[in-house]
């Protein structure tokens, strides 16, 4: 595929069908390295919004070297960094929100030991290659016109509509969106946008 470990990768997970895809960037964007089944994740649809909640969340996340926990009692983790500056902006509250092994979750994203392994060894060795953090999008489905109208009548679903231009942009460009907050959620910054500056409100937490 013309890939090589330690470089920059991108996550975006699907709750509903329990997908993780690891995409890893190529000379002309992003390539889907794998889909990993998900093991287990807790909850229903809907973004996490407070501590003990079991809910996992949903919108965009990063992934910095300090957020590496190779000695976790959960085989290998990487946190999160929930809540993010939108999550805090709504009063959200919750913390230690990984993707992690063991195959168990309260709020997190769990994957099987064997690979957990794979993840984590991609996501460090791009880390220390040098990319600054890992992005994480985190969706509750695919977000077609098919799923969006089958759960139109969801109180979320404001929010999962303005989750889909990153979505989309992504699978058009193959290249992460640049994410601003929104009126009503997270927002897509256009090119213009984000070659002008725009970039200096985007929600990923430090």
């Amino acid at each position: 595929m013309g890939l090589r470990i330690g470089d920059p990768i991108h996550l975006r997970i699907f709750k509903q069908s329990r997908e993780l895809e690891l995409w890893i960037q190529g000379a002309d964007g992003y390539v889907l390295y794998r889909n990993f089944p998900i093991c287990d994740v807790s909850g229903t649809l809907g973004p996490k919004r407070f501590e003990g909640d079991f809910q996992a969340p949903e919108g965009f996340y990063s992934v910095a070297r300090e957020r590496l926990h190779p000695h976790s009692e959960f085989h290998l983790a990487f946190n999160l960094g929930y809540p993010n500056e939108f999550d805090r902006a709504l009063g959200r509250t919750g913390s230690n929100i990984m993707i992690h092994g063991s195959c168990a979750s309260n709020g997190c994203f769990a994957m099987t030991d064997y690979y957990m392994e794979q993840i984590y060894m991609l996501t460090e060795a791009a880390l220390r290659g040098g990319q600054p953090a890992v992005g994480v999008e985190i969706y509750p489905f695919r977000m077609t016109d098919e799923n969006l109208t089958a759960n139109a009548d969801s109180s979320w679903a404001e929010f999962w509509r303005s989750l889909r231009p990153a979505h989309d942009h992504f699978l058009e460009h193959r290249v992460p969106a640049r994410i601003a907050v929104g009126a009503f959620g997270y927002r897509a910054l256009t090119q213009d946008e984000a070659a002008g500056g725009a970039a200096s409100v985007t929600i990923s937490a430090p």
